[in-house]
């Protein structure tokens, strides 16, 4: 299969590796997506594979860019679409109406399990909230608060022990004004009995709780986290194109996307800058990218140690390969926002958000930013979910026949020229309205912070 008229290779529909359209010499850009991938290490003969033995990554330190618009503004669709919602008390609206059990500190884990287990509640466990000091607690704090926070949440038990450094008093200078209905608070060193007193809360919480009920949203309050993980060589092709064309169809409604994993934009910022609507979104997507590969320097780690190897495995070659794949996820809006750590989504339109690649880490940011559901695509397949409803799109047949237990949409049929994008955003609603994704079925939900700093 051809991608693009100015490529030099071909992806196969066999296994989703590469093969040169023409000879290649030694030097020479191969190019796939119509831009460059890498470059030849080697001379390559018409037909012959192109992967890790005869191509190498172009990508080298922090660039100098230059700010030069180039994007269409989506053109807004007035639609009577909605979804089945709960509309909370400050106007944002749900999906779910849960009761979330959300830990000042890991300590605690096991005791929110085990509240969990005996009333319904959702728990995340984390091994943070302790022993962390400066900006690394700060993160921390503002993720947690994000979870606090978040309208799929019907009510909140905040869970702490007494004694760490992110104890409920300093919590909750972080988090700020909140709805004591809503929200409700536990030190467990302060109770007897912390199992009874816990059920007692979260008893007072789902009472609270249940004066929601469904009601219709417009499509233009959904806000979309957009994840790939376990990626292959259709990743491109099939799935993140699809999950793109969702995306400027919620953005025309009205709605919201958020696109992550900065690793995964290096060798395709340039495609993301050239969309950013202001001057100052632009400087802040050059923060964003440069500032991560700074942490990458910092730690004494090459900036470009990526695909992984099941990546590698199923047919990418080099990160500008694998980011000129991710980012099609992310369509052709115009980039609205540009979010760090403790920011929330408030804007229609693309934002792009701070963080790493790692699939729970990403997911946990996406969350905490405020998305109502992460559409995660994958080619390798990935069991894991997060707190929001987590839908798996496979980049291949092979991958959703055999894996049905982790898979909720197939995107496999675009490689035949069938266009899913309608389907895909009815199944969006269906699960905005209620229906259970396969994490939520099978109840992989959980969370995980990111952490750059010191353990006392």
């Amino acid at each position: 299969m051809i991608i693009n008229k100015l490529d030099n290779v071909e992806v196969s529909t066999e296994n989703g590796h590469k093969y040169a359209l023409r000879d290649i010499s030694a030097g020479e850009l191969i190019i796939k997506y119509g831009s460059p991938i890498g470059s030849a290490t080697s001379f390559i003969r018409t037909g012959e594979q192109v992967h890790t033995h005869n191509m190498k990554t172009n990508l080298g330190d922090n660039l100098t860019y230059t700010y030069r618009p180039a994007y269409k503004i989506n053109e807004k669709i007035n639609t009577d679409r909605t979804f089945m919602g709960y509309v909370r008390e400050n106007g944002e609206a749900g999906v779910r109406n849960d009761i979330w059990i959300i830990n000042t500190v890991g300590c605690v884990n096991k005791v929110a399990k085990r509240l969990a287990e005996l009333t319904g509640a959702k728990h995340f466990e984390h091994p943070f909230g302790c022993s962390q000091l400066g900006d690394d607690m700060r993160d921390t704090q503002y993720i947690l608060r994000g979870l606090v926070n978040h309208p799929n949440a019907g009510g909140v038990l905040v869970l702490g022990l007494g004694c760490e450094n992110n104890n409920i008093a300093e919590f909750k200078k972080v988090l700020g004004e909140y709805d004591e209905r809503r929200v409700r608070f536990l030190n467990t060193q302060d109770v007897n009995d912390e199992i009874e007193e816990g059920c007692r809360i979260i008893s007072e919480l789902k009472e609270y709780a249940s004066r929601y009920e469904r009601t219709p949203v417009s499509v233009s309050k959904l806000k979309i986290g957009l994840k790939c993980g376990g990626s292959d060589g259709y990743s491109g092709i099939t799935a993140n194109p699809l999950v793109g064309r969702f995306s400027d169809k919620l953005i025309a409604y009205g709605g919201a996307c958020v696109l992550t994993e900065v690793p995964e934009m290096f060798g395709a910022e340039h495609l993301l800058m050239e969309r950013c609507e202001t001057r100052e979104l632009f400087d802040k997507t050059v923060k964003m990218v440069n500032g991560f590969k700074d942490y990458f320097r910092a730690h004494g780690q090459v900036v470009y140690e990526n695909p992984s190897p099941g990546n590698k495995e199923g047919g990418i070659t080099t990160l500008e390969e694998k980011s000129l794949g991710c980012v099609q996820k992310g369509g052709l809006a115009p980039v609205s926002d540009v979010l760090f750590c403790g920011d929330r989504v408030t804007k229609s339109g693309l934002s792009l958000l701070d963080g790493p690649g790692n699939d729970i880490v990403a997911v946990t940011n996406l969350t905490s930013a405020g998305v109502h559901i992460v559409l995660f695509t994958t080619g390798r397949g990935t069991p894991l979910g997060g707190p929001v409803p987590t839908v798996k799109i496979a980049t291949n047949s092979t991958l959703a026949k055999r894996k049905k237990n982790w898979i909720d949409f197939d995107a496999s049929p675009t490689l035949d020229g069938l266009e899913l994008t309608d389907e895909l955003f009815d199944y969006v609603i269906d699960v905005a309205s209620g229906k259970h994704t396969l994490n939520e079925i099978n109840g992989y939900e959980e969370i995980s912070i990111f952490k750059d700093g010191v353990t006392l």
